[in-house]
């Protein structure tokens, strides 16, 4: 990542995960702010860091059974949706070449329990389904060490957004095709090269919809600090790091997205640790709101848990 190759391999991998972003907020009366759009960025594992071929598996967690207005809790009562829980599973791979420039593709996959009350009783509807598969390139050809780099890429309308059970947002699926875009730099701040900081930004917007439901724009920037390389034997490193990301939505628009209870801002705070060889990267993270505004009445997850294991080919 910075100087070191060990360091380097690290702190370069801070910035750019991929999983598909979503739309909670049902539209009927009362919404669910998922927010996922923030695995998206501040992962330790998958940035371009030097020419060749990884391939990872992601799993993510988030479980919203809180009702939240404004910038407090509120009483479940006011929600007729009273939880929403997803296991978020991806396949990605990503292609580095020797100049710069790189493409990433990932193939997601959604597990999710909504309960909800419609009137008469809590109902419970699962379902799973592959999500909105995200192609991403990537140019970080600015300096050798890659350590300042741009992407653009495309979200596609390839997950289920047709299930007579859910309201539009709270599909797996968003039925819109979004245009991605994105920034990141990451750097030494010691001279030893051991203490390293990342910061990223990535904008998201529908530029196509489907069905009279079109997604807020979501923009999420982090930032972080990182230790790195402490040295645990048999050829492996720990690396823990602390970052805060800050997100902001728009509301949802459309005659099927729910107007007055979408779209939020939100800062996060996520310790994380990186285990690794040479080849292999193991990053973990749990990012937890220190400070959330929703607008109406919207289910939130007291915390997003991240899990990533990628291999970079020879």
């Amino acid at each position: 990542m910075i100087p070191a190759p060990a360091v380097h391999r690290f702190a370069s991998a801070a910035v750019l995960s991929v999983v598909a972003a979503l739309t909670m907020l049902p539209s009927q009366a009362l919404g669910c702010a998922c927010g996922c759009g923030v695995f998206e960025i501040g992962t330790a594992s998958l940035l371009p860091s030097a020419p060749g071929v990884t391939g990872f598996l992601e799993y993510d967690y988030s479980d919203q059974n809180r009702n939240w207005s404004g910038a407090s809790r509120a009483p479940a009562s006011d929600n007729s949706d009273k939880e929403i829980q997803t296991h978020f599973f991806t396949a990605g791979i990503q292609y580095m070449s020797d100049n710069g420039w790189g493409v990433m593709a990932e193939l997601p996959y959604w597990q999710r329990h909504f309960e909800t009350d419609p009137g008469g009783g809590v109902i419970s509807i699962d379902h799973g389904s592959i999500g909105d598969i995200r192609i991403q390139a990537s140019y970080a050809g600015f300096f050798e060490d890659m350590s300042t780099g741009v992407t653009v890429g495309l979200k596609l309308p390839t997950g289920d957004y047709k299930d007579p059970r859910f309201d539009r947002d709270t599909e797996i699926g968003t039925g819109s095709t979004d245009i991605i875009l994105g920034a990141f730099h990451h750097g030494a701040i010691s001279d030893t090269g051991k203490w390293n900081y990342f910061v990223e930004a990535q904008y998201e917007t529908a530029f196509a919809d489907r069905g009279g439901y079109r997604p807020g724009n979501e923009l999420n920037v982090s930032g972080g600090l990182a230790y790195s390389s402490i040295d645990i034997g048999a050829g492996l490193r720990l690396s823990p790091l602390l970052k805060i990301t800050v997100s902001d939505r728009d509301r949802d628009t459309g005659p099927n997205a729910s107007l007055g209870d979408s779209g939020y801002e939100r800062v996060l705070i996520g310790p994380g640790v990186e285990v690794g060889g040479d080849s292999w990267r193991l990053y973990a993270d749990v990012e937890v709101p220190i400070y959330q505004h929703m607008n109406g009445n919207q289910l939130v997850s007291p915390a997003l848990v991240k899990v990533v294991a990628a291999y970079s080919f020879p």
